[in-house]
């Protein structure tokens, strides 16, 4: 019975999540970055691939990290789109104390905050991150990304990358590389 309604929810949700990832079953419970820091990881991170996601169309994409005097965090993301600039800002949290490394961030006053996990990261040159969010554990919608400290990686460190990635059981098929060539150009 529960496979009988679980096939009219993903069809009707499918439309939503087309450019996502949407896969069968709950979330993974991939490893995160031990003894994390969350001042070390505190700055401009670029991103250099991804897993597919609707809300990243542009070039360039970038995400900045500060602290704000809340201890909450201030996340600006921006990416260049037909020739403009966009910017988005967001608030982070860390979701549980005892593990830094698990952050959850919105954009919106009304949006709960999404998981946004640290994997892994060397705080000076890449990072990867994950993010996953179930729906009735019936199937879960994932987003991945290798971030770096400058607009590109060494081949052996995104290959390292989606090796993390795949030891994680957190299906990579899909991701492709950002865009960050003629960044400067336009602005």
């Amino acid at each position: 019975m529960q496979s009988f309604l679980a096939l009219p929810l993903f069809l009707f949700l499918l439309p939503i999540v087309t450019a996502q990832v949407p896969h069968w079953g709950p979330c993974p419970e991939p490893s995160v970055q031990p003894a994390f820091s969350i001042k070390k990881f505190m700055g401009r991170w670029f991103e250099i691939a991804k897993l597919p996601a609707q809300f990243e169309k542009g070039r360039c994409i970038e995400t900045n990290f500060t602290i704000k005097p809340d201890q909450t965090l201030r996340v600006v993301s921006s990416e260049i789109l037909k020739g403009e600039l966009r910017t988005i800002e967001g608030t982070g949290v860390t979701e549980d104390l005892k593990n830094p490394a698990k952050l959850g961030i919105t954009y919106s006053y009304v949006l709960p905050y999404s998981p946004y996990w640290i994997l892994s990261t060397d705080y000076e040159h890449s990072a990867l991150v994950y993010s996953c969010t179930d729906v009735l554990r019936l199937f879960h919608v994932d987003f991945a990304w290798v971030l770096s400290r400058t607009r590109t990686l060494p081949a052996a460190t995104i290959e390292k990358a989606k090796e993390i990635f795949t030891n994680n059981n957190i299906d990579i098929n899909r991701m492709i590389a950002s865009r960050q060539q003629g960044c400067d150009k336009v602005l």
